[in-house]
């Protein structure tokens, strides 16, 4: 190898060493810099003559590890996830407000029956009545406030959706804009690194709103796709989601995946070939963000709110009802006739069927819904009572004898007179009970039971129209019968012929008794009991079990973000160690450097020095 090689390896050497300490400088001063990755120079060796060989810097290799960073995405969701359920749950606890706290659900409660209770030991004094009243609007006004605090939160995350749908449609924007700025560019060139990080961070961004993963190309193109396989960019091209929203949500806002019954907001994403899907009915997205307020919107929240509207309709009906034991008929067939003439819209009439072959026994309820858009009624598998609905409006015609035969089988139906229902059984069913369910429609009608909390200034009765069922967002629309407001005697005066006695407690008795220890079954869309075996129990055990339900979530949300917290934070650790700038190995590598540069400067001063001698060997 001649002296001019050496050289020439020695300025290959030193242009070398001032590619890497431009990348080691690079590489401190970025050191602070979000998403940005560690960069190496790539270094390739080049053949110089018949010995030796220079150096060459053909651009920067990025230092990450690509199963980790798809694993912290991966849990990047994840905790996105449970960071949202663990923030909303914690805000429905403030909703609830503390146990015992002033105006809450139970403290309200307990305040009334309290008055009740006193109500019957001063035997129905009018500052006893006056009380009573106080506290009864207490309980409306906070059953109301705890509906319209459970719908805040739903509209708060129906508009947090469409915050995250801007950022994600921002986020793969920028993905295929750098796919397409990508082309041509080598993967170690210093642009194209540049370029990568940016990329990358458009990425986690997005799997904080929802789970994705990538798959990268020859061309160092990625592609994007949800991890049911939905594709979000492909190439240069981004799909584009768009989030339609009704604006603020009340208790009867609900999701449908029928558009024309809809009532929160739509997301559907389109593709750049011009077809579409629908994100929720589709389930397309599992986590992130986008999917905890999905989940909380239609799921959690609306949970919540059957829940305060199932406690004020148990209230309603359990003050107002009055449950009446059909009169028996001998046989054979034997079997039992009810009255109808006071059902009312909701109202029902009760059997208890035993089939003769099965000797299985099933509870009926058969359902007054005077509209016919609501018909048939729908039943779950096993859902035990079996709800069959009909139009009673009328009276018994044969219309409606016509459709309770066919509902039945095996129980006769017929109308000997009037609004009087026979109900009998056959060979293959025994008719072991029949009853009705009538709503109180006036405060002085005789009985105890009276409407003392009313739907506005109509009566609750648990009507079903097509709309839905009357107990939806009940609780905030609950208030005290204006007609009580104006005659707060009617706590204790049920009747006016003949009037009722001075210190005759048998009202304020009942509605203390019904509300302290009287058992009811609430439905399974409460998150209590099961289809088959709804949860039955007093109100305020019933109350007692939902807000222990939702503190329980509350606090199990709370757990599993910090867990994950944990999680990610570890995998961030771990995704750092390789990509992640280490200053303590920036000042190794210019050490390093600088004593590469040094001897390969010294190489050329001996090569010149040697040239030198050479020269002068000649003179």
């Amino acid at each position: 190898m001649g002296l001019s090689s050496a050289l020439a390896i020695a300025m290959s050497g030193l242009r070398a060493n001032q590619a890497a300490l431009s990348i080691t400088s690079g590489n401190v001063a970025n050191a602070q810099t979000p998403g940005y990755v560690t960069r190496t120079p790539n270094q390739i060796e080049v053949a110089t003559g018949d010995s030796g060989s220079s150096v060459q810097v053909t651009g920067v290799n990025r230092q990450l590890d690509l199963y980790v960073q798809s694993q912290l995405r991966t849990e990047t969701s994840g905790g996105a996830y449970a960071d949202q359920m663990a923030n909303i749950l914690g805000q429905l606890q403030n909703v609830y407000g503390p146990p015992g706290g002033d105006g809450t659900l139970e403290t309200t409660y307990n305040n009334f029956t309290s008055a009740l209770q006193a109500l019957s030991t001063s035997q129905g004094s009018q500052s006893a009545q006056t009380s009573a009243l106080a506290a009864a609007q207490s309980l409306a006004q906070s059953l109301n406030a705890t509906s319209q605090g459970i719908q805040t939160l739903r509209s708060n995350v129906e508009q947090d959706i469409g915050s995250s749908v801007a950022q994600a449609n921002a986020d793969l924007a920028q993905i295929a804009t750098i796919n397409g700025q990508l082309q041509g560019l080598a993967p170690t060139d210093p642009a194209a690194a540049a370029l990568m990080d940016q990329r990358d961070s458009a990425v986690s961004d997005l799997s904080k709103l929802m789970d994705v993963r990538t798959v990268t190309n020859s061309a160092n193109e990625i592609s994007v796709f949800t991890t049911t396989g939905v594709q979000l960019v492909g190439d240069q091209l981004a799909s584009k989601l768009f989030f339609t929203s009704p604006g603020p949500l009340t208790a009867n806002s609900l999701y449908s995946s029928d558009p024309t019954k809809n009532g929160v907001g739509s997301l559907t994403i389109q593709f750049p070939n011009g077809g579409s899907l629908d994100m929720i009915a589709n389930n397309a997205i599992t986590s992130g963000q986008i999917a905890a307020d999905l989940k909380l919107r239609d799921q959690t929240l609306v949970q919540a709110q059957t829940q305060v509207d199932q406690l004020a309709a148990s209230m309603s009906s359990a003050l107002s009802d009055t449950t009446a034991a059909g009169s028996a008929v001998t046989g054979p067939p034997a079997g039992f006739s009810v009255d109808t003439s006071n059902l009312q819209p909701g109202n029902t009439i009760n059997l208890t069927v035993t089939n003769s072959t099965t000797n299985l026994q099933q509870q009926i309820q058969i359902v007054n819904v005077t509209d016919p858009t609501a018909l048939p009624l729908q039943n779950l598998p096993n859902a035990s009572p079996t709800r069959i609905g009909v139009n009673l409006s009328g009276g018994i015609t044969p219309t409606v004898l016509s459709q309770l035969n066919a509902a039945l089988p095996g129980v006769v139906f017929s109308n000997p007179s009037g609004a009087t229902l026979k109900i009998v059984g056959s060979a293959t069913a025994t008719v072991n009970s029949a009853s009705t369910t009538t709503t109180a429609s006036s405060l002085t009608g005789g009985s105890a039971q009276l409407p003392l909390f009313t739907d506005g200034n109509a009566l609750y009765t648990g009507a079903i129209t097509g709309a839905g069922s009357q107990m939806t967002g009940y609780a905030g629309r609950i208030t005290v019968n204006p007609a009580l407001v104006k005659n707060p005697a009617n706590f204790t005066v049920y009747s006016n012929s003949p009037p009722t006695a001075a210190g005759d407690t048998t009202r304020p008795d009942f509605l203390y008794s019904q509300l302290t220890t009287g058992s009811f079954t609430y439905s399974p869309q409460t998150g209590l009991g099961s289809i088959a075996s709804p949860f039955s129990g007093t109100i305020t055990g019933f109350m007692q079990q939902f807000l222990s339900q939702q503190a329980n979530a509350a606090t199990t949300a709370t757990q599993l973000k910090q867990g994950q917290d944990v999680v990610v934070s570890t995998l961030q650790q771990k995704f750092n160690s390789v990509a992640g700038v280490s200053i303590d190995t920036e000042m190794s590598n210019l050490i390093a450097l600088q004593n590469s540069y040094a001897a390969n400067a010294h190489v050329m001063s001996v090569v010149q020095s040697m040239m030198n001698t050479l020269l002068q060997a000649h003179i």
